[in-house]
C-alpha cells in the first residue's frame, strides 16, 4: 500500500466523523495525479510553504512598521503561531491537522505591506475595494508560479477565503461567514487567539502600553502572560467544542467576553494609538503614490525596480497585485528610487 493510502486509512479510522478527510477532498480545479507519499492537504501545505508569497511574509508588518527589534512579530511569525495553535486545536478535537495547517499557512498571503494601513488605503483607491482574504485567494489561484497558481484543493481555498473577521463577531451567528469545514473554522479562531495575545505582547515590549493598563477582567480571566492567555483560550475552545460538536465550535462565555474586551482594548490603545498610527499615516502616502505612478508610468517602475510586470499600461487590478505583493522594505526602497531626488555625481 502506498504511504499516502496508509495515511488516508489512518484518517478514516482515527479522525472524528465530522472531520475532513483528504481522500474525500473536493479536489482541484485542474486534475492531478496523486502523490505516493503525501495526501492532498499535505501537498497543499507544502506548496504554500515553498511559495514566494510565503517567504515575503517575513518582511511584512504585523503591528509595528519595519520593527528594528529582533523579537517583534512579523506577518510570517504571526502565521506560524496561528498554524501551531490550529494544529493543537485540530489534534485535540480529532480534526484534520494537515488541512488546518495548510489553511493557516496560506491565510495571510495576500496581506499588503504596512499591515492593515496598506489594506485600508488600497481599499479606498482600487475600484471595487481591496480585501486581503480575497487577495490571499488570488495569490494561490493566479499569481504564484508565474500566473499558474498553486492549484489547491477546494477545502484549503475555502478556509483561506473565510478566515477574515476584522472587527466582526468572534463567533458569528451567520454560518455563511464561516468556512465550510471545521478545520477552516479552527483557523479563524486560532488567528484571533494568536493576534490578541502576541499583539498585546509586542505592545508591552514596545512601551505602547504598560502591564497595569490591561483591563482587569481580561487579566483575571485570561492570565497576565502570553503563554497563560493562549492556554486559557485554547483550553476553553477545546473543552467547550468537544461538547458542542458536530454542531460547531464554541468558547466559554467568560473567556469569549474577555477576548472581545481585549480585542477592543487593542484597537483603541494599540492599533489606533498615536505612536503607531503616525508611521502608518506616512505608509498610506507611500502606497497611494506608488499606485498612482504604477497606473501612469509602468515603464518607469520596470526601470527602477527591475520588475517583470506586463508591458504597456497597467490596469488597477495588476497595479493592486503588484503593490499587495511588496514587502515593507521593498515598498520604501521603490518609493525612494522613484520620488526622492538623487544627488548629481561630480567627476
Amino acid at each position: 500500500m502506498p504511504i499516502r493510502e496508509a495515511i488516508e486509512e489512518r484518517e478514516r479510522s482515527f479522525l472524528a466523523p465530522w472531520a475532513a478527510r483528504s481522500a474525500a477532498s473536493q479536489g482541484r480545479a485542474r486534475a492531478e495525479a496523486e502523490c505516493d507519499l503525501r495526501t492532498a492537504f499535505q501537498r497543499d501545505r507544502d506548496r504554500i510553504l515553498h511559495s514566494k508569497a510565503f517567504r515575503r511574509l517575513k518582511h511584512k508588518t504585523q503591528v509595528f512598521l519595519s520593527p528594528s527589534g529582533d523579537h517583534y512579530r512579523t506577518r510570517l511569525t504571526h502565521t506560524l503561531e496561528v498554524s501551531q495553535i490550529a494544529r493543537t486545536v485540530a489534534r485535540c478535537l480529532q480534526l484534520n491537522e494537515d488541512l488546518s495547517e495548510a489553511i493557516a499557512l496560506g491565510h495571510d498571503l495576500g496581506h499588503t505591506p504596512f499591515g492593515h494601513a496598506g489594506e485600508e488605503v488600497l481599499h479606498e483607491i482600487v475600484p471595487g475595494g481591496f480585501y486581503h482574504n480575497l487577495q490571499s485567494l488570488r495569490v494561490v489561484d493566479y499569481l504564484e508560479k508565474g500566473g499558474a497558481g498553486l492549484n489547491l484543493t477546494g477545502e484549503v481555498r475555502d478556509g483561506i477565503l473565510k478566515h477574515s473577521k476584522g472587527k466582526g463577531e468572534i463567533l458569528p451567528g451567520n454560518s455563511a461567514e464561516m468556512a465550510a469545514t471545521l478545520e477552516g473554522r479552527v483557523v479563524r479562531l486560532s488567528d484571533i487567539i494568536a493576534y490578541i495575545s502576541h499583539d498585546l505582547d509586542d505592545a508591552l515590549r514596545g512601551g505602547i502600553i504598560r502591564q497595569g493598563e490591561i483591563p482587569d477582567y481580561c487579566a483575571r480571566i485570561l492570565g497576565d502572560r502570553s503563554s497563560q492567555r493562549i492556554h486559557t483560550m485554547v483550553a476553553s475552545l477545546v473543552s467547550h467544542s468537544r461538547e458542542s460538536l458536530p454542531a460547531g465550535l464554541t468558547i466559554g462565555a467568560e473567556v469569549l467576553e474577555a477576548m472581545e474586551r481585549l480585542r477592543h482594548f487593542l484597537y483603541e490603545r494599540v492599533y489606533e494609538a498615536g505612536r503607531v498610527h503616525h508611521d502608518f499615516t506616512k505608509a498610506r502616502k507611500v502606497i497611494r503614490e506608488l499606485y498612482e505612478v504604477l497606473l501612469a508610468a509602468p515603464e518607469e517602475i520596470r526601470r527602477e525596480s527591475g520588475s517583470e510586470i506586463a508591458e504597456g499600461n497597467l490596469d488597477p487590478q495588476r497595479a493592486s497585485d503588484f503593490i499587495a505583493g511588496m514587502t515593507d522594505r521593498y515598498a520604501l526602497r521603490l518609493y525612494e528610487k522613484i520620488f526622492l531626488p538623487k544627488p548629481w555625481a561630480v567627476l
